[in-house]
């Protein structure tokens, strides 16, 4: 069974025409249109950019010189 079939989104459309009203859908409609323009828009910009290079900082420590002790120092 489809889940996208004509019948259901005839259903679907009379819901949200009974929900919202005849007034309001066409307002919503064209916000929802805006929004998945933008949305694909960016999505297409992020694609084109090359991906920006990351900068590693790397610490130096001094080398640490460890001297065995004497066992007569003592």
């Amino acid at each position: 069974m489809d889940i996208f079939s004509p019948v259901h989104i005839i259903i679907l459309l009379i819901i949200a025409l009974l929900v919202f009203g005849p007034k309001r859908l066409p307002e919503i409609g064209s916000g929802l249109g805006k929004s998945i323009r933008e949305f694909k828009q960016s999505m297409n910009g992020m694609a084109q950019e090359p991906p920006k290079p990351t900068q590693t900082v790397v610490q130096e420590y001094p080398a640490q010189v460890v001297t065995p002790e004497d066992p007569e120092s003592k």
